[in-house]
């Protein structure tokens, strides 16, 4: 963490920030390995470029902060104090260009902070810490492979309830039971649970529609463990299907695999979506196919990368994103198979490991 914090001080260095404030929990957690979430509470990591990096916590989390942060200087705020004229007494006399998390102020804190705080220029700083975050370390491989673990225990645990007259819904509940169960901090995002033609909506809401023998069950869903995100997609058969939805299935899996097997350090981004799209496309289902390859993955469950046909970004060992094709036929059904995959030095580790051929349950 040190080593990050280092890193922004370099890019202070280069670009003339007087100082850095990061205020996203999850960036603070990054940087200090203190993790909160302050509600509407004012959190705050600032680095001033010559001196030494200080939090500003809420004072009913100092001593959480206190255990679990890296940086040791740590101020506190009540309540009923205005935490931007806290934080301006603590700052260097004369700040003229503060860095800031555009894209996380709200207008009315960055008002607020601007009032008190006066400078004369606020840059963005993105672009250092998505760089920082698009390379996991060794230690955030591990936790990541922790909640891919747990992702498939509970899809085991769930797809052993799937029973003709069960719904969405119902397995919904079991799922996220079993992701607290097995260690989870929670669902990463909103647990898809999706049958029959419902399966042909990429972004479908689960509800009380009832499994029925002879069509799809695709199940979309992922967690948080040790602040880390793992997202899988499987899709299954509920006794006999058509040879229609059969060759979707294949269709799309085929897909999936030649994205993975095109997955290395100096290829693009935008080769990955090809490799699967060229194929699903020659397959007759191109159209059906209405949605980018996959996203990047880690402290969020979708962050940088996107995996998509137009970014010619190169591929970088230590990136993780996922690899999603798929196929969505109105009245027939959808299909879609997702992975987590992280680029080595000599190609592609793929995270998940649930078995991907085309498998009948209930």
């Amino acid at each position: 963490m040190n080593t990050r914090i280092n890193q922004l001080y370099s890019y202070m260095d280069q670009h003339a920030l007087d100082a850095v404030l990061v205020n996203m929990p999850k960036h603070v957690y990054y940087l200090t390995g203190f993790a909160s979430d302050p509600h509407e509470r004012f959190l705050g990591l600032i680095i001033p470029r010559h001196e030494e990096p200080f939090l500003l916590v809420p004072a009913l989390d100092l001593e959480a902060a206190q255990a679990a942060s890296e940086v040791k200087l740590i101020y506190t705020h009540t309540d009923t104090d205005n935490p931007y004229e806290v934080l301006k007494k603590h700052l260097p006399a004369s700040i003229q260009t503060l860095g800031l998390e555009k894209g996380f102020l709200t207008v009315s804190r960055f008002e607020a902070l601007s009032a008190a705080i006066g400078a004369a220029r606020y840059a963005d700083i993105d672009e250092p810490l998505r760089e920082m975050r698009v390379i996991k370390s060794a230690d955030e491989v591990v936790r990541m492979k922790h909640a891919v673990r747990i992702i498939e225990d509970v899809l085991r645990a769930g797809i052993a309830q799937v029973k003709p007259g069960v719904t969405e819904i119902e397995l919904v509940a079991e799922l996220e039971y079993q992701m607290k169960k097995l260690g989870a901090s929670g669902p990463s995002f909103s647990t898809m649970v999706l049958a029959g033609e419902k399966s042909a909506l990429p972004h479908g809401v689960p509800g009380t529609r009832q499994v029925r023998s002879g069509e799809l069950l695709l199940f979309d869903l992922g967690v948080y463990a040790d602040g880390y995100a793992s997202d899988i997609t499987r899709t299954f058969a509920v006794g006999d299907i058509s040879e229609e939805q059969a060759k979707i299935y294949d269709t799309v899996l085929q897909g999936n695999l030649r994205a993975i097997a095109a997955t290395r350090p100096g290829a693009t981004l935008a080769s990955l979506d090809q490799a699967a799209r060229e194929h699903i496309a020659a397959a007759g289902y191109g159209e059906y196919f209405m949605h980018r390859l996959g996203h990047g993955l880690g402290m969020d469950v979708h962050e940088y990368p996107s995996v998509h046909g137009q970014n010619q970004e190169l591929l970088r060992s230590g990136m993780v994103f996922t690899i999603e094709p798929g196929i969505y036929v109105p009245n027939v059904g959808g299909v879609r198979i997702e992975d987590d995959v992280l680029v080595t030095d000599s190609g592609v580790e793929v995270l998940t490991s649930f078995p991907k051929e085309l498998t009948v349950i209930g």
